[in-house]
């Protein structure tokens, strides 16, 4: 018997992920313009790691390279990020964050903070750390 995809665990984990992108996506386009969920998961990690090349980047945000090079063009252009020839590889760019963006990243982080804790309310940390513990044992199974 076929089981109707929307029975699933995996349904409801996509439906979970989609309607938090978009209450986050709603929360910074109210604040923000001309920024996406994911070019703010591209400053995020970009903030932490400023070194990381496009691929590394594209492999954090679970994007295609091509992808990744699209946002930062118009993440370039809308005055974001700045794009420099890398100090050691004249074939690579380094990225670097503009002084808008600079400006822009705590208010960005209060917004992430506030839709962690509305995506999170009446979530204990012990359901909390089980779905993490259930996730990973989800990502190790179809890993192998």
């Amino acid at each position: 018997m076929l089981v109707q995809p929307s029975e699933t665990v995996f349904y409801l984990i996509e439906k979970a992920i989609k309607q938090y992108r978009k209450l986050a996506q709603q929360n910074i386009s109210d604040r923000v313009d001309n920024l996406t969920l994911d070019q703010v998961l591209l400053l995020q990690f970009l903030v932490k790691n400023p070194e990381l090349s496009q691929s590394e980047i594209a492999e954090l945000i679970f994007k295609d390279n091509a992808s990744v090079t699209r946002m930062i063009a118009l993440m370039v252009k809308n005055k974001f990020l700045k794009r420099k020839t890398h100090s050691n590889d004249r074939r690579r760019f380094s990225i670097e964050l503009t002084s808008k963006t600079k400006e822009i990243l705590p208010e960005l982080n209060a917004i992430i903070i506030s839709n962690r804790a509305k995506a999170l309310h009446n979530i204990s940390q012990t359901e909390i750390n089980n779905i993490e513990t259930t996730l990973n044992t989800v990502i190790k199974n179809c890993s192998k």
